[in-house]
């Protein structure tokens, strides 16, 4: 078995877990004794959280929405040209407060800040909002 040294996405407090992974896949998670944040512990997600890596129904790479409504699979370079593209059109034709970000509470603080400063930046808006607000 093959342990893969990762950081937990379930929220922003950073706890280092290893992947337990067999035959390609993920089958388990074993803490880090020594990170200073989990002190080897790990909460409910931490622990159990991992069945979506290898889902069925996953996405593994960006879709592009066709004309048609079907999607086609792209590479990340194109998909970020594309959105790119699309958020410069419809900021011109109806001003950057047609448009907002959402972030989220599995963003570390400093994720959430740089996300504010692109909204705030480069799409010119203030219209952000976050899940955990209160």
């Amino acid at each position: 078995m093959k342990k893969v040294l990762t950081t937990c996405g379930y929220c922003g407090c950073g706890c280092n877990f290893y992947l337990n992974v067999e035959n390609n896949e993920v089958v388990g998670v074993t803490p880090k004794n020594d990170h200073p944040v989990s002190k080897g512990k790990l909460c409910v997600k931490g622990w159990r959280g991992f069945s979506y890596v290898n889902h069925p129904d996953r996405l593994k790479h960006p879709l592009i929405k066709q004309e048609d409504g079907s999607f086609k699979e792209t590479d990340w370079e194109t998909a970020m040209a594309f959105i790119s593209g699309r958020l410069k059109k419809i900021i011109k034709r109806d001003g950057a407060d047609s448009v907002g970000m959402l972030t989220s509470a599995r963003c570390t603080n400093e994720e959430n800040y740089l996300m504010v400063k692109l909204a705030r930046a480069v799409l010119h808006t203030s219209n952000i909002d976050h899940c955990a607000r209160l």
